[in-house]
C-alpha cells in the first residue's frame, strides 16, 4: 500500500514539474482583444513590461489571432519600443499571413489562426527597468496613400518574451 502511495506521489510530482517547466521560458505574455474584430487605423496597442535581466538574450514575439474575415495575405505593422531611459526604437515590419494558395498560416483547427511572429531574435536588453511596446497596423490598399480605416478579421494582438533554451 505504501509503495502505491509513493508511486502516486511521484507521478503527481512529475506532472507538477512538467507543468511549471513549460512556462519557465516565458517571461512575459499578454494579449489585447480588439473590439468587434477589427483594428482601427492609428489605434496603438500597448504592452508595458519590466526587464530585470540585462545579460541573457531573449526572443520577442508579436502574436496575432485572425479569423477568416481577414482579407489580406500579409500584415504591415509599426512598432515603437520605448526604453526606461526614453530611447525609442521604431520598426516597420511585414509578416506573411497566408500561403500562396490563400490558406492562412498559423496554428489552430477552427477558423481562428494564431500566428507567433518574430519581432526581435536574441535581444539583449541594455538597461533594466520599465519598457513599453506599442503596435499599430500600417495596411493600405494598392495604390492608396491612406491606411485602411478598419482592418477586419483580427481578434487579438499579443506580445511575448521568451528565454532562449541553449
Amino acid at each position: 500500500m505504501e509503495t502505491i502511495q509513493k508511486s502516486k506521489f511521484s507521478i503527481f510530482l512529475l506532472v507538477l514539474i512538467l507543468m511549471f517547466s513549460c512556462d519557465d521560458i516565458i517571461e512575459f505574455n499578454q494579449y489585447k482583444t480588439l473590439e468587434n474584430n477589427f483594428w482601427k487605423s492609428g489605434e496603438k496597442i500597448e504592452f508595458a513590461f519590466e526587464v530585470k535581466d540585462t545579460i541573457l538574450p531573449k526572443n520577442l514575439y508579436i502574436n496575432i489571432r485572425n479569423n477568416n474575415d481577414y482579407e489580406f495575405s500579409n500584415l504591415y505593422i509599426i512598432t515603437e519600443l520605448k526604453f526606461p531611459n526614453n530611447t525609442l526604437v521604431i520598426d516597420t515590419l511585414q509578416y506573411e499571413m497566408a500561403d500562396i494558395s490563400g490558406m492562412f498560416l498559423g496554428s489552430g483547427f477552427s477558423e481562428i489562426k494564431e500566428n507567433k511572429l518574430f519581432y526581435k531574435e536574441q535581444k539583449i536588453f541594455p538597461v533594466s527597468g520599465n519598457y513599453a511596446l506599442t503596435i499599430r497596423h500600417a495596411m493600405r490598399k494598392n495604390g492608396e496613400i491612406d491606411a485602411i480605416e478598419k482592418l477586419y478579421g483580427l481578434q487579438d494582438i499579443g506580445f511575448s518574451i521568451e528565454k532562449i533554451n541553449e
